[in-house]
């Protein structure tokens, strides 16, 4: 298979729409792959085509052949050769750049002279024979939408090519994709383009993937607000400085729905540069103060190089922060929800075949079974360890809709054997010991593992899976997942001395006071920690 690629950016390869191209034809690669096409870039900012003469000379004179000595001759050529052309490029005032206009006013050769009547109003028949070739279009524009902005391209094609018989790939909010701190998002996009790509060669684009491709990049009210940033122009014309024109295109992003009643004044001290500029984060928007007064919330002392660095994803932010790359002052909780608060595609991003709580875990899970077990069959063996078996039995129903861990499967079955060793008469003096035992070893062994117990769980206060990235994250979960590891290895040797006296059959209730405590300390220290190691002196530059 023959493709040619025309593109007709005067960008050339740094257009954003070629990145788009580039996408569609790894996936038609990528089906392909047995059977790899030929691929041939025509890049019209480099050659050299003139203006047709509208002369006619191909019609009559010399046949198929311009009287025009230029690069137009291998382009026809290339056209000719090619089962599928794709025509890359970005709209220009609601059509094509000057240049390939140009390029298709110059096919004339291909045609013949005489008139062929047809209800779109008539035309001219092919000088070849062009039955089985096939036609991509694949633009990017600069609003936020591609609906109603392609009017003028589409009558065109339809006139060169018929309608239906060309393909069109249109996206609005073009320019994001040379922007890398929206690389999550725009990646997510191409993505979908590679499977365009895919499914294009093995028959059509699905109406799902179709669908997708028509997902707005970002929100009408959230692009346009970047968009008119980024000229770095105020509203009176005055123009603004780099940091400034930074700091209203992130603000840009803000997420109102992690609004929770109160603004948030988060403060940006660009340290290397004496920059510093107020976001306020309220109900329905963010905005952007040069000027004001009274106390933040929350101030980031950062390097600027720093933070555009972390923004376009070269450094890791919260690895930045354990470095003393930047520092954070005041409330912390901003830093730790901070993809809530400024996550690039929450408003478009969809789990296929799952709704946002099947993704959730649940502590519960874990923790129900063995708070009945140590409560339930202290009061009652038999009839405790019963309920505390049905209990695991029916967990799975009872959180049918979240994600199960190796620790639910893990305390579930531990908990069974531990009530089955009841039933079979083992005494509980040795019994109950030993689960708050197994207890502390599992969370013991956790602490030591990739991905700590406590993190499983408290993940979904923090951006799901995307914390489990975060080596801040992680550490503060490892130090607590060892703590309750400790306590519970620790706990059996109180449990059995109480058990071999009066007060054994309360000893469920009696260590349920320290984990309550443990509880409110884990909550403390779990905002407290991030922020300690956030203190100290940022770095004026990176190392």
């Amino acid at each position: 298979m023959n493709i040619l690629v025309i593109n007709g950016s005067p960008k050339g390869e740094r257009s954003n729409t070629i990145r788009l191209t580039n996408a569609f034809l790894e996936g038609i690669s990528k089906a392909r792959k047995d059977d790899l096409p030929k691929i041939e870039r025509l890049n019209v900012a480099q050659l050299d085509i003139n203006s047709c003469l509208g002369c006619f000379c191909c019609w009559k004179n010399t046949p198929g052949e311009c009287c025009i000595s230029d690069d137009m001759q291998t382009v026809i050529e290339k056209l000719l050769w090619a089962d599928l052309t794709i025509w890359s490029f970005p709209l220009y005032y609601f059509s094509l750049p000057g240049k390939l206009k140009t390029v298709i006013d110059r096919q004339l050769p291909l045609t013949l002279p005489f008139m062929v009547s047809n209800a779109e109003g008539g035309g001219h028949p092919s000088r070849y024979d062009m039955s089985g070739k096939k036609t991509v279009l694949i633009s990017t524009c600069g609003f936020y939408t591609a609906e109603s902005n392609y009017g003028s391209v589409t009558a065109q094609f339809d006139k060169i090519c018929g309608k239906g018989n060309y393909t069109a790939l249109f996206c609005g909010e073009g320019e994001l994709f040379r922007v890398p701190e929206l690389s999550n998002r725009t990646e997510e996009y191409l993505a979908v383009v590679r499977q365009a790509g895919q499914e294009y060669i093995c028959g059509g684009i699905t109406e799902e993937t179709n669908t997708k491709l028509q997902e707005l990049l970002f929100p009408r009210d959230v692009f346009e607000r970047m968009a008119d940033a980024s000229w770095g122009i105020s509203q009176t014309g005055e123009k603004e400085d780099f940091s400034l024109v930074f700091t209203k295109q992130m603000a840009a992003l803000y997420n109102p729905s992690a609004y929770k009643g109160t603004d948030i004044i988060l403060d940006m001290d660009y340290t290397d540069i004496g920059k510093r500029y107020r976001i306020i984060l309220g109900k329905t928007e963010s905005r952007v103060l040069e000027q004001f007064t009274g106390k933040p919330t929350t101030v980031i002392h950062t390097p600027f190089r720093v933070w555009q660095s972390i923004a376009a994803g070269e450094l890791e932010g919260a690895d930045a922060l354990m470095k003393h790359l930047y520092s954070v002052e005041g409330d912390f909780d901003v830093m730790l929800k901070w993809d809530n608060y400024f996550g690039q595609s929450q408003s478009t991003k969809t789990v296929k075949n799952k709704s946002f709580s099947d993704e959730k875990t649940d502590m519960r899970y874990v923790l129900t079974p063995w708070i009945v077990f140590w409560i339930a069959a202290n009061i009652h063996i038999f009839w405790g360890s019963l309920i505390s078996i049905f209990v695991c039995s029916l967990l799975p129903l009872l959180f049918y809709r979240y994600k199960k861990t190796k620790y639910d499967v893990i305390s579930g079955s531990l908990v069974s054997i531990f009530s089955m060793l009841l039933l079979v008469h083992l005494s509980a003096v040795i019994v109950i010991p030993l689960s708050y035992f197994a207890f502390g070893v599992m969370w013991s062994i956790s602490a030591c593992l990739k991905i700590p117990l406590s993190a499983e769980y408290s993940m979904n206060d923090y951006g799901g899976n995307d914390a489990l990235q975060n080596p801040l994250f992680i550490k503060t979960n490892r130090i607590l997942t060892a703590a309750w590891g400790i306590l519970y290895l620790i706990t059996p040797i109180w449990t059995y001395f109480i058990m071999c006296t009066d007060l054994g059959s309360y000893i469920g209730i009696i260590n349920s006071i320290l984990p309550a405590m443990m509880g409110v300390f884990t909550a403390w220290f779990q905002k407290w920690y991030p922020q300690k190691t956030s203190q100290g002196s940022s770095k004026s530059s990176l190392n």
